[in-house]
């Protein structure tokens, strides 16, 4: 069954699926910020132990990517996401007879596992539904809008919880709940063909071979700079200005909050930019505005960053998607699992080893979050310098032209 064969509402359907299916899993990884301080109190855990809840899930979801990510490839990208989000909606129902520290880790491991199946699929995926490499990288922005969503519903829903003297398991068995519903709908839409490759084994070997690739390493290693710049903000802006009494104290109370919501607009306007201007100046153009905010929040002082620190989740918001979108579309359709698996490992990796990274620089100082943020500082200006120079020399060109034309049948000069 062709892209083409599918109908305008199929291909509706299942984008508004793949929507919701980031939004729900979002709603999970990234209500950890107050799921952590009640499993310290529950369990009586140091910060180091209890941060655990963030980093298993991270790990588990790496090496998920990289290890299983060639199943869509070679399952097709329907029996891999409905398999994924099976094994989730079980791990979430379980989350109610988690009684122990470590059968809430076991839970959050499995939780990675099975998010690092379903993703890559649906990664995967919306290659299958677009008409053009441009019109993936559109698309891909849409999706992680969505996911933007999920990460501000989440910590509400946890939060009013616990307002309500319920337990902040229950988030989980919603996220389950919906996770039912979008299996049964899975289940009974059609879903476009997943192009294989008829000369080459699709198995784990075919996915580390691919890290040889210098599209793959480039992006991937830009996938692990931005999350690794991210999650600064996330995990540990919080801790930086936590002693602030300064005239924006409404600001600095609900920094994290203007955070997400910022991303999760500017994902959105990243559709209508991406759809009209080049994404290498894009792309350079904000991961600047990125590196200022953060040589800002260094430079001036703790009523600096109070202000550019959630700023910059504006700036951010069409970055991942973006390098995500085009490390993807750099490859054909048949191999879009296993790319979309080496991304997700290195997105991951970011998201456990940046955070930790700061954590053990400002220890060195005293526990001083400050000396974390000169390393995040240091991420931002790498990954600018790496955008910068894609900008100026544009490698992806040839190959992007070259696949739109025989993955995608575009027969044109359009700049990707």
């Amino acid at each position: 069954m062709s892209n083409q064969s599918i109908s305008q509402s199929h291909r509706s359907t299942i984008k508004w699926l793949t929507y919701l299916m980031f939004m729900m899993f979002a709603m999970t990884t990234d209500a950890v910020g107050v799921i952590i301080p009640e499993v310290m109190k529950a369990f009586n855990l140091n910060m180091t132990t209890a941060g655990m809840i963030h980093y298993m899930p991270m790990i588990a979801m790496a090496l998920s990517g990289v290890f299983l990510g060639f199943l869509s490839d070679k399952l097709g990208r329907k029996a891999t996401i409905v398999l994924g989000l099976t094994v989730f909606a079980i791990n979430s129902y379980l989350y109610i007879v988690a009684n122990t520290y470590g059968f809430i880790l076991t839970l959050m491991a499995v939780g990675g596992l099975s998010i690092g199946v379903f993703k890559t699929g649906a990664l995967a995926l919306i290659g299958d539904l677009c008409g053009s490499t441009k019109q993936h990288t559109t698309t891909m922005n849409a999706v992680e809008g969505f996911f933007a969503v999920g990460a501000i519903i989440g910590p509400m829903i946890v939060t009013y919880l616990l307002s309500k003297s319920v337990r902040w398991q229950w988030l989980y068995v919603i996220a389950g709940s919906l996770c039912v519903l979008l299996i049964i709908m899975a289940s009974v839409v059609r879903y476009p063909e997943t192009k294989k490759s008829t000369h080459e084994n699709i198995n784990l070997s075919r996915t580390f071979s691919m890290l040889k690739d210098p599209y793959a390493l480039g992006f991937s290693i830009g996938a692990f700079l931005y999350v690794a710049v991210e999650c600064a903000v996330y995990v540990w802006m919080p801790t930086l200005i936590e002693q602030y009494e300064g005239r924006l104290i409404l600001i600095a109370t609900y920094s994290l909050s203007i955070f997400f919501i910022l991303r999760a607009l500017g994902r959105f306007i990243g559709v209508w930019l991406l759809a009209r201007f080049n994404w290498l100046t894009i792309l350079c153009v904000f991961c600047f505005l990125i590196f200022l905010c953060f040589l800002g929040s260094v430079t001036g002082g703790i009523s600096a960053a109070v202000i550019l620190l959630p700023l910059s989740g504006l700036f951010m918001s069409v970055i991942y998607p973006t390098i995500n979108s085009k490390g993807i579309s750099c490859f054909p359709k048949s191999k879009h699992g296993s790319v979309a698996g080496i991304l997700l490992f290195f997105t991951a990796a970011g998201a456990a080893l940046g955070p930790l990274a700061m954590g053990g620089v400002s220890d060195l100082f005293g526990s001083n979050a400050y000396y974390g943020f000169i390393l995040a500082t240091v991420f931002a200006a790498i990954l600018f310098v790496g955008a910068l120079l894609n900008m100026i020399f544009n490698p992806t060109k040839a190959r992007l032209q070259s696949l739109d034309e025989s993955e995608y049948d575009i027969h044109t000069t359009e700049k990707n």
